[in-house]
């Protein structure tokens, strides 16, 4: 993957232990642990991505 420094961008709710990081590239978006950003990095198709995100609103990850 090339070098996408200044790219990402974590929640402004995040605190500073840590959290995951997202950039939103042309054809894919990328994820990885902003305490490890030298680690893996995850993409996802912006479909793959939207569904993960609808999934968040719609409940689907609450653990209650």
């Amino acid at each position: 993957m090339s070098d996408l420094s200044g790219v990402w961008r974590k929640s402004t709710y995040s605190a500073a232990n840590g959290c995951v990081e997202v950039a939103l590239l042309s054809s894919q978006v990328a994820v990885r642990d902003s305490k490890a950003t030298n680690g893996p990095v995850l993409t996802f198709t912006p479909e793959e991505w939207q569904a993960f995100l609808d999934g968040i609103s719609d409940g689907q990850f609450d653990l209650s």
